[in-house]
């Protein structure tokens, strides 16, 4: 490792340093600081990295660690290097050298990363994407996932989904924004996971509101309700550029009256003003299998797909970042 790059490990001392770097970054969401990152501490082993470049940081990680594999962590939807609006491509290659060499004399053989997709950047930022060709990166798994750009949008809802609209206005559908998160996780999402995957939510009630009081302006719950019941509804995570849908559920009585086309019609006007609106993914079995009817529904919005990509790199590949300059 050069003598002018150091890396460190994180420590919680260094909680408002790591903080207002990702909140000045070019490639960086609310989901990178740290009360998002340290709210499920007790499941990962927290292993992020501080990048240094003669002593100013340059930077960081947000990582775990399992065994001898480094995660971009895996308690996050996305990861990756989060990267300064200043920094340079021939910086960002020697950062990168200089993180798999420290890995490496840390006995960590494979990098894992999750990299955050390019709808999230406030500025241009691929120059990981070519380090990981330099580095013979093997991509080991690719969801996609259903955006609308907001700038551009498609001027198409198909005739299903307009028939599910005027459902959800002929019963007097009622949409509620708020923070109201107990009634659609407990009668509607949990019960439909539960019965449809057999599985769990990735948060748990307690979770999300532990969540939405810490992060008010960026989670955000909308309710359906049919007379005083709680129909579907959806969980909005919302950042500098997107407005992503975390969460998307209806019960029998939701579908029966269009609950979510009636919900997605006012959320892809309620949220406009962003560049875009993002659906989520539709994939199943690591990113083998496209659920086509959840893919079709999206589509049927306007949604087109980007993809979420997820890398391996052997950190004994740092050797491949030299003498690329010609």
């Amino acid at each position: 490792m050069e003598d002018n790059y150091e890396i460190k490990i994180y420590h919680p001392s260094q909680k408002s340093l790591w903080n207002n770097f990702v909140k000045e970054a070019k490639n960086a969401t609310f989901l990178f600081l740290r009360d998002f990152m340290d709210y499920h501490s007790d499941r990962f082993q927290d292993h992020s990295l501080l990048v240094y470049k003669n002593d100013q940081l340059i930077a960081v990680l947000p990582a775990n660690i399992s065994g001898s594999d480094l995660h971009s962590h895996q308690g996050l939807s996305y990861g990756g290097l989060v990267l300064s609006k200043k920094t340079t491509f021939d910086e960002i290659l020697q950062i990168f050298r200089n993180l798999l060499v420290f890995l490496k004399s840390k006995n960590i053989t494979v990098l894992r990363l999750k990299l955050l997709p390019k709808i999230y950047n406030q500025l241009p930022s691929d120059e990981i994407d070519y380090i990981l060709f330099l580095l013979k990166a093997s991509l080991t798994r690719r969801d996609i996932t259903s955006c609308v750009l907001n700038e551009n949008p498609l001027k198409i809802i198909s005739s299903n989904r307009l028939r599910g609209i005027k459902k959800g206005e002929k019963n007097k559908l009622q949409i509620s924004e708020g923070a109201n998160f107990k009634p659609f996780w407990d009668d509607v999402l949990e019960p439909n996971l539960k019965k449809v995957h057999n599985q769990k939510p990735v948060h748990s009630l307690e979770e999300i509101e532990l969540l939405q009081s810490r992060f008010p302006k960026n989670i955000k719950q909308f309710n359906v309700y049919k007379n005083d019941e709680v129909v579907a509804g959806a969980t909005i995570f919302e950042t500098a550029t997107v407005a992503h849908a975390q969460y998307i559920s209806a019960n029998e009585l939701g579908r029966q009256t269009g609950g979510l086309d009636f919900l997605f019609n006012y959320l892809l006007q309620h949220f406009s003003h962003k560049k875009y609106f993002d659906f989520g993914i539709s994939n199943e079995a690591q990113g083998m299998k496209v659920n086509k009817g959840l893919l079709h529904w999206k589509e049927s919005f306007g949604g087109r797909s980007i993809v979420h990509d997820f890398y391996e790199i052997k950190t004994e590949n740092h050797k491949f970042l030299n003498d690329i300059f010609i």
